[in-house]
């Protein structure tokens, strides 16, 4: 869905708001289109792959790619990202093939954003940062736009994501800032870790968390996050969306858990309402 303020035009703000698969990887990726469709949803993103869905993996077919094209495209449904999985602690070749080969995977779906998560380890970074540089330029040539969230270590909070930046150099290496995972982790204010970066920022990654090290799989409102807060410092960075849903209660069946992520769609209308 695209919300739009009622607002002078110069105030109003346009985000694309969609949902990630998360919420439904208990049931098959059928049941998950329809979900993100039924809760008025009209973009999503390929988030978190399963043993049956790869996705962009690098293992997956050009026929698997094809079909899984046509079933988001047959609900009504537009996928603008992807995740990659990073190879950090293989030798920079390999890592790099591995990597490439996601690219053009998402290059044939269509996809517009890649996401990397940062890595855990220390040991990792220079590999890491010194693939997320040749990833940038060569996703850059093929029309994508290569992206990182908040997700500890090396993407903790805004120290780490401003060294992050610095390490790759590249234009095509931007930010999908995650005001839950910034509390999950760090524990830190997510408008304070905002600010120093949301010049860098051109994703949002809804979600909520209470507490250090603390459920993300909630209803918005249920945790610490402020969502008008981080959407008002967003639209004063100039952010343009998207913003996407990562996260709601998973409920007994795929229909409850559908309700929750409509559920978290409607609050996030009511906070972008209010800026």
């Amino acid at each position: 869905m695209t919300f739009t303020q009622t607002q002078p035009a110069e105030a109003a703000v346009k985000w694309t708001v969609g949902c990630f698969n998360r919420p439904w990887t208990k049931w098959s990726y059928d049941e998950c289109l329809d979900g993100i469709k039924a809760a008025g949803y009209k973009f999503t993103g390929l988030l978190t792959p399963t043993r049956q869905e790869p996705f962009t993996g690098s293992a997956a077919t050009p026929e698997y790619l094809a079909a899984l094209k046509q079933k988001i495209a047959s609900r009504g449904l537009k996928a603008n990202m992807t995740s990659l999985r990073v190879r950090a602690g293989e030798p920079f070749e390999a890592a790099q093939k591995d990597l490439r080969q996601q690219i053009d995977n998402a290059q044939f779906l269509k996809l517009e954003h890649l996401l990397t998560f940062g890595v855990d380890k220390p040991s990792e970074y220079d590999n890491y940062f010194k693939l997320m540089s040749d990833a940038a330029a060569y996703s850059k040539e093929r029309k994508l736009k290569l992206v990182m969230k908040p997700h500890g270590g090396a993407s903790g909070a805004s120290d780490e994501i401003v060294a992050a930046i610095k390490k790759v150099n590249h234009p095509n290496f931007k930010i999908w800032y995650d005001a839950g995972n910034i509390i999950h982790y760090t524990g830190k204010d997510p408008v304070e870790e905002l600010k120093p970066i949301v010049q860098y920022v051109t994703g949002f990654c809804a979600k909520d968390c209470a507490t250090v090290k603390g459920d993300v799989m909630i209803q918005f409102g249920a945790g610490k996050v402020d969502f008008k807060a981080v959407f008002a410092a967003l639209k004063a960075g100039g952010f343009k969306g998207p913003i996407m849903v990562e996260c709601c209660t998973i409920g007994a069946t795929a229909a409850e858990t559908t309700a929750n992520a409509k559920a978290n769609r409607e609050f996030l209308d009511k906070a972008l309402a209010s800026i």
